[in-house]
């Protein structure tokens, strides 16, 4: 979509100029979505090299809750930035990372007193969790879900539930960990079928009083944002409780108000140990950590966490900023209304579309589900993002079966963008 208003360009060469540059250059393995290459960005718009405009739907994966560049949050870092840019938090300590564990075990559900420690990225957050709950209970064992991502590193890919592309080619992953159904009514695993999972677990593969931590998304990422059902996490805490287990939050991509709440886990009634948290919190600036139960966190002992590059000046002074703009403009309420027209705009699709089988998502956490012949039909999830592509809006798919399009929007997205977007997208719904 050329924009003849734009400037001149900063960057330099082209599209395919650069294409070319980046795979003499570049591995394979580090999968690149687009073939153009971005020159500025503001809010839910991007600017490529050669003038081109395109709205984001994608939200480089669910980290631009706030938007590409948003005005206050480069104020705080230019802010901070004048001021220290790193000490190491484990050996010059300040007091904007003490300010924003504060803020973020405040935030987080249940009514027990909790600590925070911050990292990097969202991979680290969980590993640093799988380690609280082993120094906490003394047990190794870990169980995770089919379908559910936890990151690229070897613990991460152990407990992420999915082979390709994630897992293929790297050999043995690390033990003790093990996975169970997820339940997921669009392929038939029920809430029953999924508790029964674990029950074989715990007579064929582990003993419960070797299990240290249940972990799972409150609603999967990557794995085709089904959210878990209250009656599946309730039973899943009683069945911790019954055997000393944790149980363990994956908030990385549902966190900083995208399902509608501050955090995914504030839907339930029942109660999370501890939670990982990343992506958004930080509005493009690395930063994660984990909350949760002030006794479990303090199981590590002096040295066991934290990471050279944990909880970057720059990084807090962008999530203590995230914070206050979500209050302030009250992005937990535009999460859910955004959410509410792209899910009325979808079924009102569904009821003239026979390939779209599903329409689901608390809040902004929004995804529509694809088959074609009664099986997932990634084609059609491909050919709808491919049109929206050619025509400006830039999409992501996902799912097991890569037959999902996952919907990652700014919650500051103009009213007028997100019509526009709205548009392309039925559009696309439609030639698929």
């Amino acid at each position: 979509m050329p924009n003849a208003d734009l400037p001149p360009t900063q960057t330099a060469g082209t599209n395919a100029g650069w294409e070319a540059r980046r795979q003499a250059i570049t591995p394979r393995g580090v999968g690149v979505l687009e073939s153009f290459y971005a020159a500025r960005a503001q809010n839910s718009e991007i600017w490529d090299i050669e003038g081109n405009r395109y709205i984001d739907f994608a939200g480089g994966i669910g980290v631009l809750n706030l938007g590409h560049a948003n005005p206050r949050i480069v104020a705080a870092v230019q802010e901070q930035a004048a001021k220290f840019t790193h000490t190491c938090y484990q050996v010059v300590p300040y007091a904007g990372y003490v300010e924003l564990a504060e803020k973020v075990a405040a935030r987080a559900p249940g009514n027990f007193p909790k600590k925070t420690l911050f990292v990097t990225t969202g991979a680290e957050a969980v590993e640093n969790a799988v380690k609280i709950a082993r120094a906490a209970t003394g047990r190794s064992g870990i169980i995770a879900f089919d379908a559910a991502f936890h990151g690229r590193t070897f613990l991460g890919m152990a407990l992420t539930g999915k082979v390709a592309p994630y897992k293929l080619n790297f050999g043995p992953m690390p033990g003790d960990v093990y996975h169970a159904p997820f339940p997921n009514p669009v392929h038939g695993i029920t809430v029953e079928d999924a508790m029964a999972g674990i029950q074989r677990l715990f007579k064929c593969d582990i003993d419960p009083k070797r299990v240290a931590a249940f972990i799972l998304e409150p609603v999967q990422g990557e794995g085709g944002f089904y959210q878990a059902p209250a009656e599946f996490v309730s039973a899943l805490r009683k069945l911790a409780d019954e055997h000393g287990i944790l149980l363990i939050a994956d908030e990385v991509q549902a966190g900083a108000a995208r399902t509608g709440k501050f955090f995914a886990s504030e839907h339930y009634d029942t109660e999370f140990d501890l939670f990982t948290f990343a992506k958004s919190i930080g509005a493009g600036l690395p930063i994660a950590g984990v909350t949760g139960r002030a006794n479990l966190m303090d199981a590590p002992a002096p040295g066991g966490l934290g990471g050279t590059y944990a909880g970057n000046p720059l990084a807090v002074a962008a999530a203590l900023e995230v914070i206050k703009i979500i209050d302030e403009d009250k992005l937990i309420d535009r999460s859910n209304k955004l959410g509410d027209t792209l899910k009325a705009r979808l079924n009102g699709l569904k009821a003239k579309t026979p390939s779209i089988v599903d329409v689901r998502g608390p809040g902004s956490m929004v995804a529509v589900e694809f088959f074609k012949d009664g099986k997932p039909s990634a084609e059609t999830a491909k050919a709808v993002q491919t049109f929206a592509q050619e025509h400006g809006l830039i999409l992501l798919t996902c799912g097991a079966y890569g037959n999902i399009i996952r919907f990652l929007y700014p919650l500051t997205i103009q009213d007028e963008v997100f019509a526009e977007a709205l548009d392309i997208l039925e559009k696309a719904i439609l030639a698929a």
